[in-house]
């Protein structure tokens, strides 16, 4: 059976959810970070982004592959730039992240506005 990536998100997000209600200090000083390192700067969020998938990649995580692919969308990567990060990551990481890299494609493909 073939994962799907909106339903990891989702399934996530609710994890995510409990923890903001019963760690909120903990979630607070988490979304602080995440928001302070996401911020604009001489790096642009979309390039903030496809860091932030390579590392979800490289790391094999499932959650911030789908994640970061809904932002990289929402920021209007083009399946050039996705492959070019991709490429990157198969690089530096060899065949287990070659498989992850497939697997973001996989989430890119199934996130696009045309397939919701």
């Amino acid at each position: 059976m073939s994962k799907s990536f909106k339903q990891i998100t989702s399934d996530v997000s609710k994890g995510l959810e409990a923890m903001h209600k019963e760690v909120p200090d903990t979630m607070k000083g988490f979304s602080a970070m995440a928001k302070a390192a996401l911020a604009g700067g001489t790096i642009d969020a979309l390039h903030k982004e496809l860091i932030a998938l390579a590392i979800g990649v490289s790391s094999r995580c499932d959650a911030c592959i789908g994640y970061h692919i809904k932002a990289l969308i929402r920021l209007g990567v083009t399946r050039e730039q996705l492959m070019e990060t991709l490429a990157i990551c198969t690089y530096m990481g060899g065949g287990p992240t070659l498989m992850y890299a497939a697997e973001a494609v996989r989430a890119y493909d199934e996130m696009l506005p045309q397939h919701a």
